[in-house]
């Protein structure tokens, strides 16, 4: 079965045909973040047009905000004021004659893990991506499961210490701590600098004490990590499973599973999921 996946990332949109789990071709360009509520569509339609063809069944677009999984409503997407409320679901159909699903990011590459990557086994997961945010998507009874408001997963917004656990389990964490970017810790980690890898053990930490939560609401056979710090997984694993060690139910604590992403396209491969986990086929 053909499905078009559509990633609204933060600065590029990027739409591309997949066909038994494997991503075809793919178009992308910039998105006119200036433009109005029309002409920004218009751009997603032009590289959506190009992927187009009588064989797909099906539509699924992943966004940077809040999408109404009832009314297919998006609202306030990151880097494109003009989308304030917009119904991209209806417009979508309207144009292309192919049922259409809209999900956030996180959500997306959660199920696209689910469908295409390391939870393909697993009936329970969580997808989290480490960026510059921290946010993350559920897998219940081999599922996508969004929430009533599109909210389900948002753990980073969880109080915790002095902030909540975004602030301390993504790449703010580098900034607001120690005035370095993440990718600046990584490069020197990598080097073998000494503060950068505390910077590190550190940050384990509070992944760790993210994940206890994690593991206490929703209980996954494997939490999958992605985004851009998930690639410095070396330097905070150890103390990341430390910290995990105090989890209180000794059974679910050595049997949960956490690894790291390597899912090429996750992006394009998790909004085309979408559609797969609507119709109940796997890719």
């Amino acid at each position: 079965m053909d499905v078009l996946g559509a990633d609204l990332g933060g600065t590029n949109f990027r739409v591309g045909l997949v066909r038994d789990g494997k991503l075809m071709h793919a178009s992308s360009a910039a998105i006119n973040a200036a433009g109005t509520e029309q002409e920004v569509f218009v751009q997603l339609c032009e590289l959506a047009d190009r992927e187009m063809s009588r064989e797909v069944a099906g539509i699924g677009v992943g966004v940077p905000s809040v999408a109404d999984q009832i009314t297919g409503v998006v609202y306030d997407v990151q880097n494109i004021p003009s989308w304030k409320e917009i119904r991209l679901r209806e417009l979508l159909e309207k144009r292309y004659s192919v049922p259409v699903r809209v999900n956030n990011d996180a959500n997306c590459f959660a199920a696209g893990e689910k469908y295409f990557g390391k939870a393909r086994r697993h009936d329970s997961a969580v997808g989290v991506i480490m960026g510059t945010g921290f946010g993350a998507g559920i897998i219940t009874n081999g599922k996508l499961y969004s929430g009533a408001n599109c909210g389900a997963g948002e753990f980073g917004m969880i109080p915790y210490r002095d902030g909540v656990l975004e602030d301390y389990c993504c790449g703010q964490f580098f900034k607001k701590r120690y005035g370095v970017t993440g990718a600046g810790a990584f490069t020197l980690s990598e080097k073998g600098d000494a503060k950068a890898l505390a910077m590190f053990s550190e940050f384990g930490f509070h992944v760790g004490a993210a994940l206890k939560i994690i593991m206490y609401a929703v209980d996954p056979e494997i939490v999958v990590l992605g985004g851009s710090v998930s690639k410095a997984f070396r330097f905070f694993e150890n103390t990341m499973r430390e910290t995990m060690r105090s989890y209180a139910y000794a059974r679910a604590r050595d049997s949960v599973k956490v690894e790291v992403s390597d899912t090429e396209n996750i992006a394009i491969l998790g909004a085309a999921a979408l559609c797969f986990d609507a119709m109940k086929v796997r890719g």
